[in-house]
C-alpha cells in the first residue's frame, strides 16, 4: 500500500477554515433568531451556504494536504460543494421558528446535516482521478460517518442555544466553534484514513490539478466567510443602534407617561410635586415668591352622570385646552385627577394672582360645544402665595385647597385668596373625611326606614332604607354631608354593601315578627351599580339572611341607568335572574329617554319629587305624569311617587293610578325600632 504523508501547513489551514466556518455559522444563526420575514430567510441562506462552503473548503484543503499529485473531476467536486451547502441550509432551518428546539427537529436536522457532510466527503473522494481506485477500510468509514452525525448533532445544538444574546456570548461562540471545527476535522481525517491507495496508483491527466489550488480555495473561502462575518457584525451594529433608538424613545414615552396625565396630556401630580420642590428651593435661595392655585370644576359630576364618562372625558380635554390658552409658557398647569387642576406660577403679588384666577374663571364660564352637546360648567379657584400662606409644599397645597372649598361653599364659580380663617373649615372637612374611613369599623352607620304605602295610604307594603351617620361628636349626619366625599374616594362601595346586608338583616327580623309581605328597597350609587361583584354581594346577603330575592328592591337613578343602557340592561337582567327587583329612581328628569325603558326591563319607576311638588290636577306636570303612567302600564311597571307631602297630592296620585306612595305625609324616615308606629291596627 502507498504510504501517504501530509503537508502540515495545509492541515493547519484546513483546521483554521473549519473553525472560522463554524464561528460564522453560529454568528449567522444569531442573526436569523433576531430577524423576521425575508431578512430571516436571507440570513438562513447566507449562513447555511457559508458553513457549507467552509466545511467543503476544509475537506478540499485537507485532501490537497496529501503530499502526492492529484487531479479532480470538476463535476463531482462541484457536486460535493452543493451537497455540503444544501445540507447546511436545510439543517439550520430546523433550529429556527421558535424558542423551543424539539427533539424531533433536532434529530431530523442532525440526520440531514450528517448525511450531507458524509455525502460531501465521499463524493469529493470519488472525484479523485486516480487509478487504481483506493480501497476502503469499512470500520473507519463507519466511524467517520458516525462522527459526521455526532458532529452535526453538536453543531445544531450549539447553533440553537447560542443564537440569542447571552452573557459572554462571544466567548461561548468561540468555544462552540472550536468544538464544531474539531468535530468536522475529525470526521474528515477519519474518512481520509479509511482510504488506502495502491503503491502503483497513478493520477489521471484530465480534470483539475492541485497546482496552487489549496491557496486559492483557502483565500476564496476565507474571503466568503470574512464577508459573511463582516455583514453579520454590521447587521448587529445596525440592530443595536436601532434598539438604542427604540429604547431612548421608549424611555421618553415612559417619562411622558410617568409625568403627564393620559387624558389631557397635562403634567400630573408627580411632575407638579417635582416642580413645586424646585420652586421652593429657588424661593429659599433668592426670595422670589410664587403662587399656587387649586382649581375644581363645578357641575362636572352632573355632566358625567347625565351624559356618561365619554362626554365627561371630552369635556375635561376641552377644559384643559381652554385653561392652557390663558397661560404663559413659564406657568405649570397640572391635572391631579378627576376634575381637579393645580396651577403653579411665578410671582407672589396677590393682585396679579387673583386677576389671573378671575381670567381662568371667566374662560371656563363660557359654554362648551362638543358635537351635539352644549355643556356648561364653572370653575372654583383657591389661591395660596409663598411665603405668606405657607413655606412647605404640604402647607401651600392644603391652604390653596381650603380657599377653593371656601369658594365652593360660598356659591361656586369664582376665586378666593387664602385667609387663615379658612383653614379651620378645611380642617373640619378633612377630619370628617378621615373619620369616614373608620365609621363602618366603629359601627357608627345607621339605617333609617321610610315607609311605602299602597296608593290608598292604608296598607304598609315596605320601606326604603336610608343611610345616616351617627358621628360620635357631631351627632346624626345626613347623607348629603358625607356621601359626596365617599363617592369621591370610592368608600361608597363599602358603605353600599353594608347597607344591603344590614337592610336584609332587618327585613328578616320583620319577617320573623309576622310581616312576611314587607319588602325593603336600597339605593345603589353609580360606582356600586357598576362594581364587578355586585351580584355576588346581593346573592350572599339574601342567602345569609334566608330571604327570597323578591323581598329586595335595588334603586338606581335614571341618569345612571341611561348612561350606558346596554350595560344597565345586562346588569338588571342579572339581578332579575336571582329575583331581585330593580327600580328606576328620580324618574322624570331625563324623560326624553322613555323609549329606553322597554329595553331595561326594570320592575318599578319612582317619579322624581320635582314633579310631585308642583303637581296640580290641571297642570302640565299632571299630563306628563299621566303619560308616564300609561307607558308604565304598557311595560308592566309599578309606579311609585316619592315626596308626597300633602293630602291633595295623595288624592291626585291615587286617582291617577300610582301603585305606591311615600313621603313625609305618610311617614318620615325612622329607626327600625320605631316602624311599629306606621302599622295600622
Amino acid at each position: 500500500m502507498l504510504l501517504v504523508t501530509w503537508d502540515s501547513v495545509l492541515v493547519g489551514v484546513s483546521l483554521i477554515v473549519a473553525f472560522i466556518a463554524a464561528f460564522t455559522a453560529l454568528d449567522t444563526a444569531g442573526r436569523v433568531a433576531v430577524s423576521q420575514g425575508w431578512q430571516a430567510r436571507l440570513w438562513l441562506m447566507v449562513g447555511g451556504v457559508a458553513m457549507g462552503i467552509g466545511i467543503w473548503a476544509m475537506h478540499f484543503i485537507g485532501m490537497l494536504a496529501m503530499m502526492m499529485p492529484m487531479h479532480y473531476d470538476s463535476g463531482l467536486t462541484v457536486l460535493s460543494l452543493l451537497a455540503a451547502c444544501g445540507a447546511c441550509v436545510l439543517a439550520f432551518a430546523q433550529t429556527q421558528g421558535g424558542s423551543r428546539f424539539s427533539r424531533r427537529r433536532w434529530l431530523s436536522g442532525s440526520a440531514m446535516l450528517g448525511s450531507g457532510v458524509a455525502a460531501m466527503h465521499y463524493i469529493g473522494m470519488r472525484a479523485l482521478l486516480i487509478s487504481p481506485a483506493p480501497h476502503w477500510r469499512l470500520s473507519l468509514v463507519a466511524l467517520s460517518v458516525a462522527i459526521a452525525y455526532l458532529a452535526s448533532a453538536a453543531a445544531l445544538w450549539l447553533a440553537f442555544h447560542l443564537r440569542q444574546s447571552e452573557k459572554n456570548l462571544l466567548t461561548m461562540r468561540a468555544l462552540g466553534a472550536l468544538v464544531m471545527g474539531v468535530a468536522i476535522a475529525g470526521m474528515h481525517y477519519t474518512g481520509m484514513a479509511a482510504a488506502q491507495f495502491d503503491r502503483h496508483s497513478m493520477t489521471l491527466a484530465q480534470g483539475v490539478s492541485s497546482q496552487g489550488l489549496a491557496v486559492w480555495v483557502a483565500l476564496v473561502t476565507l474571503s466568503i466567510l470574512g464577508f459573511t462575518l463582516l455583514a453579520s457584525m454590521l447587521d448587529a451594529q445596525l440592530r443595536a443602534a436601532r434598539l438604542a433608538q427604540r429604547l431612548k424613545q421608549a424611555n421618553q414615552e415612559l417619562h411622558q407617561l410617568a409625568m403627564h396625565d393620559n387624558l389631557t396630556a397635562l403634567p400630573n401630580r408627580v411632575m407638579l410635586e417635582q416642580r413645586l420642590d424646585a420652586a421652593l428651593r429657588q424661593a429659599s435661595r433668592d426670595g422670589a415668591g410664587f403662587a399656587l392655585m387649586y382649581m375644581d370644576l363645578d357641575g362636572f359630576k352632573a355632566v358625567n352622570d347625565t351624559w356618561g364618562h365619554f362626554v365627561g372625558d371630552r369635556l375635561l380635554i376641552a377644559v384643559a385646552d381652554r385653561l392652557r390658552g390663558q397661560l404663559d409658557d413659564d406657568m405649570l398647569l397640572a391635572r391631579l385627577g378627576g376634575d381637579e387642576f393645580v396651577l403653579l406660577t411665578t410671582g407672589n403679588d396677590s393682585a396679579r394672582a387673583v386677576a389671573l384666577a378671575q381670567r381662568l374663571v371667566r374662560a371656563i364660564d363660557a359654554a362648551f360645544e362638543l358635537d351635539r352637546y352644549l355643556l356648561r360648567v364653572s370653575l372654583s379657584v383657591g389661591v395660596a402665595l409663598w411665603p405668606q400662606h405657607g413655606r412647605s409644599k404640604q402647607e401651600l397645597m392644603f391652604n390653596a385647597d381650603s380657599a377653593m372649598y371656601h369658594v365652593k361653599y360660598s356659591g361656586r364659580n369664582g376665586c378666593c385668596l387664602f385667609e387663615p380663617a379658612m383653614s379651620a373649615s378645611a380642617q373640619h372637612q378633612l377630619a370628617l373625611a378621615n373619620d369616614l374611613w373608620q365609621a363602618l369599623e366603629r359601627q357608627e352607620m345607621r339605617l333609617f326606614y321610610q315607609p311605602k304605602f299602597r296608593s290608598s295610604g292604608s296598607e304598609l307594603i315596605g320601606f326604603e332604607a336610608l343611610l345616616r351617620w351617627q358621628h360620635p361628636t357631631r351627632g346624626l349626619l345626613m347623607p348629603d354631608i358625607f356621601l359626596p366625599r365617599a363617592e369621591k374616594t370610592g368608600q361608597i362601595v363599602a358603605l353600599g354593601n353594608w347597607v344591603i346586608n344590614e337592610a336584609c338583616r332587618q327585613l328578616k327580623q320583620w319577617h320573623s315578627d309576622g310581616h312576611e309581605h314587607w319588602t325593603v328597597s336600597v339605593n345603589l350609587s353609580a360606582l356600586q351599580f357598576h362594581q364587578r361583584d355586585l351580584l355576588e354581594t346581593v346573592r350572599q346577603a339574601l342567602l345569609c339572611h334566608q330571604l327570597p330575592g323578591g323581598a329586595l328592591t335595588l334603586e338606581i337613578a335614571e341618569t345612571v341607568a341611561m348612561r350606558d343602557p346596554q350595560f344597565s340592561q345586562q346588569r338588571i337582567s342579572e339581578l332579575q335572574k336571582i329575583q331581585v327587583s330593580v327600580a328606576i329612581d328620580n324618574f322624570g328628569i331625563g324623560y326624553a329617554n322613555l323609549l329606553h325603558l322597554k329595553h331595561l326591563d326594570a320592575s318599578e319607576l319612582k317619579i322624581d319629587r320635582s314633579f310631585i311638588n308642583s303637581l296640580r290636577a290641571d297642570s302640565e306636570d299632571a299630563t306628563v305624569v299621566s303619560a308616564m303612567l300609561a307607558l308604565a302600564q304598557t311595560l308592566n311597571l309599578r309606579m311609585v311617587a316619592e315626596g308626597v307631602e300633602t293630602e291633595e297630592q295623595q288624592t291626585l296620585l291615587t286617582r291617577l293610578g300610582f301603585d305606591a306612595l311615600q313621603g313625609y305625609l305618610l311617614g318620615k324616615p325612622t329607626p327600625a325600632d320605631r316602624v311599629g308606629d306606621f302599622i295600622v291596627s
